[in-house]
């Protein structure tokens, strides 16, 4: 195998692969690589789930969707879910609970994200990224389902955690 890099952005680094497939037939694949992310689904002391709103450059449009983000060098998934929760809704878990994980888009991406649930919700901020506005929305148990089921919520892991929250987490 072989690799090739492409792109070294602020956010990806993109790489084509030579590979060998079964059979002995080579092949190329291109590779975005991302860092591992977490997801995480935030419960308030009335059931309501807490969600932000961002506008998306590359799809444009503003998605509805759990908060989530990028794990810093070194920094454990659970500090950097509480992290997230801090910078995006203003929040810290007291109890903030790992639901399992899973891959963004294997085909083609390297990022893995860890997803959570959290409860216990008590006031603390943190600076949110300076390019992100965000504005945060709650929204019931049976609200969230219907705007998974109506389309209006299309972001793939939002969708995910908030059916491994619903339906797995208990």
């Amino acid at each position: 195998m072989s690799t090739s890099p492409k792109f070294d952005g602020k956010l990806v680094q993109v790489r084509v692969d030579t590979v060998e497939l079964p059979g002995g037939r080579r092949a190329t694949r291109e590779v975005v690589e991302h860092k591992p992310a977490v997801v995480i689904v935030p419960f308030d002391d009335d059931g309501n789930i807490i969600l932000v709103r961002q506008y998306r450059h590359a799809v444009g449009a503003a998605l509805l969707e759990a908060p989530a983000g990028g794990i810093e060098p070194d920094e454990d998934p659970d500090a950097g879910a509480q992290r997230e929760l801090q910078e995006e809704i203003g929040y810290f878990a007291e109890d903030l609970r790992r639901m399992g994980g899973f891959w963004t888009a294997p085909g083609v991406f390297t990022e893995y994200m860890h997803a959570y649930v959290a409860r216990g919700l008590r006031a603390s901020s943190l600076d949110a990224d300076p390019d992100e506005i965000i504005a945060v929305e709650r929204v019931s148990q049976a609200e969230l389902e219907r705007l998974i089921r109506d389309g209006e919520i299309q972001d793939g892991k939002t969708i995910a955690a908030a059916y491994m929250a619903l339906y797995l987490a208990g």
